[in-house]
């Protein structure tokens, strides 16, 4: 019975949703196969079982007790424990091989991105680009787990993307994500290290933060279905030998349920990073990302001219029109520490949601962001070519070959050095295949 109860135990174990649901099909035909030999090879120590036991008991038995029903001998048991042994060992290895796999997960994607660039006063620039990413998560216990994540580019703060070309020259891979996330309190996850990205961005457009930012820090997220709040410490600046530059953020608001297919979220936020009179924080000495910078009168060195003190407002709705899903989103900031050069505005819509095979959508936004509404290096680095000081169009549209596969095209329409008085054009267009896998 221990054999059976045993084998019986380790099909249930390896047939049941919970496990299948993060072991591979190869690996679940190969553990099927494994139960199926290991059942048969205990109706088979069964069966020798028995006949040793009856031969035994005609062997030692004397000619007036060889009724039915005598005990078996001591070796009858030695053998049952032996096998119930070898059984308890081989489902042991098996518990151990699908509890490995529902600890560990794989997810990744990559992208290729033809791009055309013609921006006013410069000639056009046509390139070929990839960015590819793959990050580990695995449970350490029921309440916290660890992420390690990979990615192509250098060490832009915003950018993943690598420009093919160099006679087929090896890319750079970089450290993307390093993470614990504990999630011991009811609707809660505390992180820590270097980690994705959850601030708020409606319909993930990117006019405080882009999408490819990684804070290095820590931040809480609560989330009750209803109501929303989280915050985010980030080090701008680490190493006290390099003048330590700390930012933090927080947001709260709420998600509400309008009618049958209704959806609105709304909600604010505010954020400090006091960086005035500080030098870039990435890139060359003269590089602010459309931020306005000055001559440090004791160093001589270009310094930021403000601190940045983000106050936000957004909001999303959602709905359907003709079957498909639709979605209406605004975000505003502006820096509270300066008197001019401190908004920033999007306003768009987006039909269709390309998910599924066959389907797709299309979006446009019109975006404004002056130079010191926000801090220049993390926001989005394709609006008029990365950094603040640039309005203008963006549209965009996605179709789906696959749950994970799909084909976009980006063009961004833009006026850019709006500060300077005089704008300059400029354009782009962006082909992408993104595949993606978890």
């Amino acid at each position: 019975m221990n054999k059976l109860t045993a084998a019986l135990g380790l099909s249930v174990l390896l047939f049941s949703a919970p496990a299948t649901a993060q072991v591979s099909e190869e690996e679940i035909k190969a553990l099927r196969l494994q139960v199926e030999l290991l059942t048969r090879r205990l109706d088979q120590l069964e069966r020798q079982n028995q006949e040793f036991s009856q031969s035994l008991q005609a062997a030692q038995a004397g000619p007036g007790d060889r009724a039915a029903g005598q005990p078996a001998a001591a070796g009858s048991d030695d053998l049952d424990e032996r096998i119930d042994k070898a059984v308890a060992e081989q489902v042991g290895e098996r518990m151990a091989a699908v509890s490995w796999a529902e600890r560990m997960r794989w997810k990744g994607d990559f992208r290729y991105r033809y791009e055309n660039i013609d921006e006013e006063g410069k000639d056009g620039r046509n390139r070929n680009r990839i960015r590819a990413r793959a990050a580990l998560e695995a449970d350490v216990t029921p309440t916290v787990k660890i992420g390690l994540g990979l990615a192509t580019g250098g060490d832009d703060p915003v950018s993943a993307n690598v420009t093919l070309g160099g006679g087929g020259s090896k890319k750079d891979i970089n450290l993307d994500l390093a993470y614990f996330d504990w999630s011991g309190l009811a609707n809660t996850h505390l992180l820590g290290g270097k980690f994705s990205n959850f601030l708020v961005k409606p319909q993930k457009t990117a006019l405080l933060w882009d999408g490819d930012w990684r804070p290095e820090g820590l931040g809480v997220v609560w989330d009750n279905g209803t109501f929303f709040a989280q915050g985010l410490g980030t080090w701008l600046e680490g190493d006290s030998r390099n003048g330590t530059t700390f930012g933090w953020v927080a947001q709260a608001g709420m998600k509400l349920k309008l009618g049958a297919t209704g959806r609105f979220m709304f909600g604010a936020g505010y954020g400090e990073f006091d960086i005035a009179g500080g030098t870039p924080l990435f890139g060359d000495p003269d590089d602010f990302f459309g931020n306005s910078f000055v001559t440090d009168p004791l160093t001589g060195n270009l310094v930021f001219a403000h601190d940045y003190h983000e106050l936000q407002a957004f909001a999303e709705y959602s709905f359907a029109v003709a079957g498909r899903p639709m979605a209406l989103f605004a975000d505003y900031v502006v820096n509270t520490d300066v008197d001019e050069n401190d908004t920033g505005y999007l306003f768009g819509a987006k039909y269709g949601s390309a998910k599924a095979p066959g389907t797709w959508d299309v979006s446009y936004f019109y975006e404004k962001l002056e130079a010191d509404a926000v801090v220049g290096l993390v926001t989005d680095s394709d609006f008029g070519g990365g950094g603040t000081d640039a309005k203008g169009h963006v549209i965009q549209g996605t179709y789906a070959f696959h749950d994970n596969w799909n084909f976009r095209a980006t063009y961004f329409i833009n006026d850019i050095a709006l500060s300077s008085g005089n704008p300059r054009d400029y354009d782009r267009l962006m082909l992408d295949l993104a595949f993606k896998y978890k």
